[in-house]
């Protein structure tokens, strides 16, 4: 759904009466925010599967990225363990994030505190076609490091 500016419009369910909805923090951004809806402590190593309070409907052809917060990551080594995550289209639960304390020091997360991004991409319905040869490209089979050294 689009808005008469051409943004997308995106449905979401409180279900934590008390969070905030999420905004982008500056115009152009391209996550908003999701919250804790809980009080949640990590000690070093362990993982949580945080609740944000919300449920949201992803339009369809599109997805959404949970990211981590760069701040959070870098200052307490807390981040989303899984990251990213994926929120598929048809998800109608509560969104939920999967936070691990990678730092040194026990860290609790605070009800209402900025956790992780949403990102909304665009995501190409697939059809998965077997062949018994794939068309060339310049890479090749080329993996990891086949670009050379630093």
């Amino acid at each position: 759904m689009l808005s008469e500016s051409g943004t997308m419009k995106i449905p979401v369910r409180r279900l934590d009466p008390d969070i905030e909805l999420p905004v982008h923090a500056h115009p152009g951004d391209g996550g908003v925010d999701l919250r804790s809806a809980a009080t949640v402590a990590l000690a070093p190593g362990e993982r949580a599967l945080v609740p944000t309070g919300l449920a949201i409907a992803i339009p369809e052809g599109h997805a959404g990225l949970v990211t981590p917060r760069s701040g959070l990551a870098i200052d307490r080594g807390v981040t989303v363990v899984n990251g990213p995550g994926l929120v598929d289209a048809g998800y109608r639960g509560e969104l939920r994030v999967g936070l691990i304390n990678l730092g040194d020091e026990p860290y609790t997360v605070e009800r209402g505190q900025r956790i992780a991004q949403l990102v909304i991409v665009p995501a190409a319905s697939q059809e998965w076609v077997e062949t018994a040869e794939l068309p060339p490209s310049p890479r090749g089979e080329g993996g990891f490091g086949s670009t050379g050294s630093h």
